[in-house]
């Protein structure tokens, strides 16, 4: 029949995959398939692989994706707004709708030219944020694509920057600490107009002389929980069958070796932790706060 033995047996693996796990997607390196522009289509663009942002002084502009996941791994390639970038903010972020949504952050907060990117992390649960972490970057974001990854599962979510974790937020529902673990959460990107506070707490106000500012996004890859409504997803996607690998034990914890990378990336690059700022909170710190976080 022409058909080797290694090529069935993967087809057997790929069916009993489908059959463990129907919702299982992976949506992988076209952004024309996965994701849509929502405002500021007249200067904004996605053709296959490639989705560039503009923002000048009329509109910025933004995308989303087309399904929304629980659990899983999203993954972006971007290249940030070069040169004079003070003002703008490009953001890559996932979240729900509502008045009580999650949502896990990215945002790059730019600068005026030679100064470090701000790579500014939070965290929303249940309509609730304020759990701000940011880093300068150790290389130059707009000189070539880098890999920024949310990992997210039902035991903790990591940030990534090209493999090498700089934060995490752990699990502890069962201690009384919202964790997003209920609601399906699309993938959005933004480049936008913050000068009312992004660069020195807004004393830099974004140069319109040097627009228009545009963000590159190449290869987005989500390799997650497709979300189907609570009712199926909120268990399914949590369970731990071998289809979802990112409920296996080698997800529930950093390696020794990540533990590392990640406090080099503290010790060296975090510039702002709200579980330091005590003053903002008056001695009242937020739980997880107390908690072991890696």
């Amino acid at each position: 029949m022409g058909v080797s033995m290694a090529k069935l047996e993967k087809v057997v693996v790929a069916l009993l995959i489908c059959a463990v796990a129907p919702n299982i997607i992976q949506v992988d390196a076209d952004f024309s398939k996965s994701m849509y522009l929502t405002w500021g289509v007249q200067h904004a663009s996605i053709l296959g692989e490639d989705l560039h942002l503009v923002l000048d002084k009329t509109s910025g502009s933004a995308a989303q994706s087309k399904r929304s996941f629980l659990f899983g791994s999203i993954e972006m390639l971007i290249k940030l707004v070069p040169g004079n970038s003070a003002g703008t903010v490009t953001a890559y972020y996932l979240s729900s709708a509502g008045s009580q949504h999650d949502e896990i952050d990215f945002e790059f907060l730019g600068n005026s030219t030679g100064q470090p990117y701000t790579v500014h992390t939070n965290i929303y649960t249940q309509g609730q944020g304020s759990r701000e972490q940011q880093f300068y970057l150790w290389f130059d974001p707009t000189a070539n694509f880098h890999n920024y990854t949310i990992h997210w599962n039902p035991t903790e979510i990591v940030w990534y920057v090209d493999s090498l974790p700089i934060r995490v937020f752990r699990n502890y529902e069962k201690e009384g600490i919202a964790y997003p673990n209920k609601q399906g959460m699309r993938v959005y990107t933004t480049l936008w107009n913050a000068d009312d506070w992004a660069t020195r707490g807004g004393l830099v106000k974004t140069d319109w002389r040097d627009a228009p500012f545009k963000a590159r996004f190449h290869h987005f890859r989500a390799r997650a929980c497709k979300w189907d409504g609570a009712a199926i997803s909120t268990n399914h996607c949590a369970s731990n069958v071998p289809a979802n690998w990112w409920t296996s034990k080698r997800y529930k914890q950093l390696s020794h070796t990540q533990i590392g990378q990640l406090n080099w990336a503290r010790k060296n690059y975090m510039i702002y932790d709200y579980c330091a700022d005590t003053k903002r909170f008056n001695g009242e710190m937020p739980p997880e706060c107390s908690k072991p976080q890696f």
